[in-house]
C-alpha cells in the first residue's frame, strides 16, 4: 500500500548535464557534473500553503524586536543577521520537485542537509514568517527507496549532487577518501557482511544526521503534533538505512572526510574507522524517534530508547579513554586515534556520557590548552599538532553549529551556566567581528575576535546566514535575553540576567504573539514586568534565586519581580 510518502519517491535516472566547477573555499573543489536523484514530487504532504517569499524589510516590523539596552551591539547584529538571512530565502525552482520554500547557506549552487537542519533552529524565532522547518521538505521528498537522503542537492534542479551518487553500485565506498583530492577509499566491514543491495549514495553523501533533532527543536516554538507525525516515516526510514549501512561490525558507525572537511582526525578513520561524532548521533536520533512516536501517542516507542541505550553502551566501552578522560574516534582496525576534536561532545547532546564522564568533558570546555580558548569552542584542539588559531577551517575554527551542539549538550548534562558563558562568549565575539567588518561569517577565530581564515589564510564565506544566524539570532534571544518557550506546556520561562532595560516585543511561540520588556523598578526594588499578549499563557520569572509563576491573559499585564 502506498503511503503519502510513497509519491514523493520514484526511481533513480541518470540526468547527463554540461560539467561546470564551483569554487568551494573548503580547500577542494566539488565538480558539478551529471546528476541523479528521485523524479519530482508534486506535493508533500502538509507542506506550508502557498505565499509569497518574505521580504526584509517589508516583514521587518513583524519579526520579533530584541530589546537589550546592556549592549546594542548584540540588537544591531541581530538584524543585520536577519537582513542577510533574507537573502537566502527562496522559491522552489520549477521543475525542481522541491514542494517549500527554504532557507540556503548561499554556499554554492546546492543546498546542505546539516546546514538547514541548524539554519531551521534560528528561524523558530521568527516561526510562520519565514520558511524555517518546511526547508527540510525538500530533502525528505528527494529520499531514495533506500531511505538515504543526500546530503547535498542542487537547488536549481533538486537532483544529487553528482559525486555522492553510487553510479558504480559498489559496496559502500568514499568518492573523495579522508583527505582532500584522494582516490575513492572503499569501506571495510570487519565482522559483517557488506549489507545488499548497495547503497545509491557515497560515504560522502551520508553523515550527520541531525533532521529530527530540529524537528523537535521546532516542536518546542510550535507545539505541531501533526507535523512531527507527518515527518516520522522519511525519518525512520532514513535512520534504518544508515543503519544498514554506516553500522561497523563493531555496533558503531563510520564516516569520512565529509563530516569535518580537513580535520586532523580524518586520515584515521580511513577505510572504515568508527566515529564519536556520528554513533553518538545515531544515539540521538534514536532517542528523538523515541519521543516523536510518544508525542504522536504510538505504543511501541520505547523499542528506539533500548537501541539507543545499546549503541551508547559500545560508545562508552570502546571510544573512552579512562587515563586522557575523553571520548576517540576508533580506526578501521578498531584502536582510538588518540586525536582530540570537537567530535566528542556529541556524547553529552545524545545521553552518551554520563555524569562522571560529562564533568570531564566540560572540564576540557573550560582548558584553555585544549578547547577553552579565547572564542570557544575551537573544532580541534588546542594541543593537536595541527591546531591553527586563525581557525583552518575543521583545524580550529570556531563553528556555529557545533557551538550549538555543545551547547545543548550543556544543558542536557545539566551545565547550564557554561553553555551560557560559552553562547553568549559567542554573540559577543560575532556581534564584535561585525561591528568590525560589517557582516557575519561562516566561522570564527578560535584564538582571536576575527572572522575564520582557511589554513593558507585566505578568507572564508562572508554574509554567511547560513547556519551563523544562530548566535547573533537564537543565542541571543535565549542566553542574553533569556526567553525559552515550551509550546506543549504552554510556558514561556524568562531567565532575567540584566540589569538594565531588556526584552522582546513581537516575540512569538505557541501562536502566541507577545511583547515583554522588563525594566529596573528603582534602586534595590527589582524589576517590572510589562507584557502584552494576544491569547493566554504562562510564564515563568527567574531571576537569581528567584522563581514566580504567573498566569498571563490576553491584554496587558504587569507583574514586579523582587531584587535578588
Amino acid at each position: 500500500m502506498n503511503t503519502p510518502w510513497d509519491t514523493l519517491r520514484s526511481i533513480h535516472a541518470f540526468q547527463s548535464v554540461r560539467m561546470r566547477l564551483t569554487i568551494a573555499l573548503i580547500l577542494v573543489f566539488r565538480i558539478s557534473g551529471a546528476e541523479a536523484g528521485p523524479n519530482e514530487p508534486a506535493h508533500v504532504a502538509g507542506a506550508q500553503e502557498k505565499r509569497a517569499l518574505p521580504q526584509f524589510e517589508a516583514m521587518r516590523d513583524a519579526l520579533p524586536s530584541p530589546v537589550y539596552d546592556e549592549d546594542p551591539g548584540f540588537v544591531r547584529t541581530y538584524w543585520k543577521a536577519w537582513e542577510l538571512a533574507f537573502r537566502h530565502f527562496h522559491e522552489p525552482a520549477p521543475g525542481s520537485g522541491f514542494p517549500s520554500q527554504f532557507i540556503d547557506a548561499a554556499f554554492n549552487q546546492n543546498v546542505f542537509l546539516w546546514d538547514t537542519a541548524f539554519m531551521t533552529m534560528f528561524c523558530n524565532i521568527a516561526s510562520g514568517l519565514v520558511p524555517g522547518i518546511c526547508s527540510l521538505d525538500n530533502f525528505y521528498a528527494k529520499q531514495h527507496a533506500s531511505g538515504e537522503i543526500c546530503r547535498e542537492i542542487n537547488r536549481a534542479t533538486g537532483v544529487d549532487f553528482s559525486p555522492w551518487v553510487n553510479r558504480e553500485r559498489a559496496p559502500l565506498f568514499s568518492r573523495w577518501g579522508f583527505n582532500t583530492n584522494e582516490q575513492p577509499v572503499s569501506i571495510r566491514y570487519a565482522g559483517r557482511a557488506a549489507p545488499e543491495p548497495p547503497p545509491d549514495l557515497t560515504l560522502d553523501a551520508l553523515d550527520n544526521p541531525i533532521p529530527a533533532w530540529a524537528e523537535l527543536e521546532s516542536f518546542s516554538y510550535t507545539g505541531d503534533t501533526a507535523r512531527l507525525a507527518r515527518v516520522r516515516e522519511p525519518l525512520v526510514r532514513y535512520y534504518e538505512a544508515l543503519r544498514k549501512y554506516l553500522r561497523q561490525g563493531n555496533g558503531l558507525y563510520v564516516t569520512d572526510w565529509a563530516s569535518m572537511d580537513n580535520s586532523p582526525r580524518n586520515p584515521l578513520l580511513a577505510g572504515g574507522g568508527t566515529g564519536v561524532d556520528i554513533s553518538s548521533q545515531m544515539v540521538m536520533f534514536a532517542r528523538d524517534l523515541a519521543r516523536i512516536d510518544s508525542l504522536t501517542g504510538r505504543k511501541d516507542w520505547r523499542h528506539w530508547e533500548h537501541e539507543a541505550d545499546e549503541l551508547a553502551a559500545r560508545i562508552n566501552g570502546l571510544m573512552w579513554d579512562s587515563e586522557r578522560r575523553f571520548y576517540f574516534d576508533l580506526t578501521a582496525g578498531g584502536s582510538k586515534t588518540g586525536v582530540k576534536t570537537i567530535a566528542a561532545f556529541w556524547t553529552l547532546l545524545a545521553g552518551v556520557a554520563d555524569s562522571d564522564r560529562a564533568a570531564a568533558l566540560a572540564a576540557e570546555l573550560c582548558n584553555p590548552g585544549t578547547f577553552g580558548r579565547l572564542h570557544p569552542v575551537p573544532s580541534c584542539s588546542a594541543g593537536e599538532p595541527g591546531y591553527v588559531p586563525w581557525g583552518g577551517y575543521w583545524r580550529g575554527a570556531v563553528w556555529p553549529s557545533t557551538n550549538t551542539m555543545v551547547i545543548r549538550g550543556l544543558e542536557r548534562t545539566g551545565h547550564h551556566e557554561l553553555a551560557r558563558e560559552i553562547a553568549l562568549k559567542h554573540v559577543l565575539a560575532v556581534s564584535r567581528v561585525y561591528s568590525q567588518t560589517g557582516t557575519i561569517w561562516e566561522n570564527y577565530a578560535p584564538d582571536s575576535i576575527a572572522p575564520g581564515r582557511h589554513e593558507d589564510r585566505s578568507p572564508v564565506v562572508r554574509d554567511m546566514v547560513g547556519w551563523s544566524g544562530i548566535g547573533p539570532i537564537l543565542f541571543f534571544i535565549e542566553f542574553a535575553i533569556g526567553l525559552r518557550p515550551d509550546a506543549p506546556a504552554n510556558t514561556l520561562t524568562w531567565e532575567i540576567h540584566s540589569r538594565q532595560r531588556c526584552g522582546c516585543n513581537r516575540y512569538r511561540f505557541n501562536g502566541h504573539l507577545i511583547s515583554l520588556v522588563a525594566v529596573p523598578a528603582g534602586t534595590g526594588s527589582g524589576m517590572e514586568i510589562n507584557v502584552t499578549a494576544d491569547s493566554p499563557f504562562t510564564l515563568v520569572l527567574s531571576r537569581g534565586g528567584i522563581r514566580q509563576t504567573a498566569s498571563i491573559p490576553a491584554g496587558i499585564t504587569r507583574l514586579n519581580l523582587p531584587s535578588e
